[in-house]
């Protein structure tokens, strides 16, 4: 989590996601493709994976008949790229954990811009493992709490599978474990719930809170820049 909540967080990116629709839904056309060769087919109702990237498009305002384009594309009916999943990991400034989730068809100028912002931005690029072990994969839903009651929507979850929830400044976060994620979040939407967001996520285990302003703002920079660049998919750190 950057700033002071999930939820915070929650309106930087989208905040972010509205201004850059675009590069958005060419970052998920990239996923559903490495979904279909690596998870099974372009079937979500087999393929768990294709199913949360589909969810994530949903999430993100893309409308359905453009994700019917996106999934036939990465299907491979144009003769679209190839691309590779990669995991960095690093440390920002005064050690904050990162991992940064990424797919490429070119793994040298990817690796040269992950260790180039790490290094501009009071960071550096570690080794696999190095800091993955400070953090666990969840199914991570998040509702606006406004106008919600919290007792209510807590046995609601529950009920429907959710492992935990959390009040977290505004927001309701819900944790799933990752294959229980999909049937969760169909179970509440039934229940006429809408959604901010509903993915799978690297949570960390421990959070960094930042209190020299120098380093908050390289930390900030450091998350913009990887997200911004076109072959990063997730960001995922512990930074409060």
């Amino acid at each position: 989590m950057s700033g002071h909540s999930k939820w915070s967080t929650i309106k930087r990116k989208k905040e972010a996601t509205d201004s850059k629709r675009a590069a958005i839904f060419t970052k998920i056309g990239r996923e559903m493709a490495v979904a279909i060769k690596e998870g099974g087919g372009p079937d979500p109702g087999v393929n768990f994976r294709l199913a949360n990237v589909i969810q994530k498009a949903k999430m993100n305002n893309i409308p359905n008949d453009n994700i019917e384009r996106a999934l036939k594309k990465a299907s491979g009916e144009d003769g679209s790229k190839v691309y590779e999943s990669l995991v960095y990991e690093g440390y920002g400034p005064c050690g904050v954990a990162v991992i940064v989730e990424a797919l490429t068809e070119n793994r040298n100028r990817t690796a040269g811009d992950m260790r180039h912002y790490f290094d501009k931005y009071g960071g550096n690029l570690g080794t696999s493992g190095c800091v993955s072990f400070m953090f666990e994969e969840k199914g991570v839903i998040v509702l606006d709490s406004e106008d919600r009651d919290e007792d209510e929507v807590m046995e609601q979850a529950l009920e429907a599978g959710a492992s935990d929830f959390i009040t977290d400044d505004g927001a309701f976060i819900i944790h799933t474990e990752p294959g229980d994620l999909t049937a969760v979040h169909e179970a509440l939407q039934k229940q006429g719930y809408e959604f901010v967001s509903a993915q799978v996520e690297q949570v960390p285990s421990t959070y960094v809170a930042l209190p020299d302003e120098e380093h908050q703002v390289k930390m900030h920079k450091l998350l913009d820049a990887l997200e911004d660049n076109d072959d990063v998919q997730n960001v995922w750190h512990n930074f409060r």
